[in-house]
């Protein structure tokens, strides 16, 4: 579907590079917050089992999955310093129906699939509060939209506040859906990723 990305992606004050497996020395660090895994499950993981974790989604799924996964280390401008990740997972949906009016025979024909990318921010507790979260998934979604993916989720847990007023600013909208005990975030209905 997307292939390996190498691409490297810019904002105002950071740069998102795509992951590779020896991010895992300047990420443990950043990740290692207790804190930090609060809402997003499990405990930090050891440089060796980072190391690992990077080397498997360096990887990717197998392609029978049919499924993409786009990772990217965040880092500020300025110094250089890796202050998180943002990550898309990109899988195709059901395709679309072009529908030809009554007038012209009224045909309905399959389109093109769809992409659906399932998307995630994190950012570390020394560098919160300082909008890279925002800045670096804005970054991210324009990026998707760009390359042709149709929408995004997010699922965020209930009492993560400082991701849902991320997803908020993103323009995406709780819905009644739960994924894993998490809220599912979408763009409103008819819209295009933000």
């Amino acid at each position: 579907m997307y292939g390996p990305i190498a691409e490297t992606i810019r904002t105002q004050r950071l740069v998102l590079e795509p992951l590779a497996v020896h991010h895992a020395d300047e990420m443990a660090p950043v990740l290692d917050d207790p804190r930090l895994h609060r809402y997003i499950g499990g405990e930090p993981l050891t440089l060796v089992e980072l190391r690992a974790r990077y080397e498997h989604l360096v990887a990717g799924p197998a392609p029978f999955h049919q499924e993409c996964w786009l990772n990217w280390i965040v880092r500020r401008v300025r110094d250089g310093q890796a202050v998180g990740y943002v990550q898309a997972t990109v899988t195709p949906t059901a395709p679309g129906f072009t529908v030809t009016p009554p007038s012209a025979g009224s045909t309905v024909t399959p389109g093109p699939p769809r992409t659906i990318a399932s998307v995630a921010w994190v950012i570390g507790m020394p560098y919160q509060g300082f909008g890279f979260a925002t800045e670096a998934a804005r970054a991210l979604l324009a990026w998707l939209s760009a390359h042709g993916v149709a929408s995004v989720v997010a699922t965020i847990h209930p009492g993560n506040r400082a991701s849902a007023a991320v997803a908020a600013k993103l323009g995406l909208h709780p819905t009644d859906e739960t994924s894993d005990e998490e809220i599912v975030w979408r763009p409103p209905p008819g819209r295009p990723p933000p």
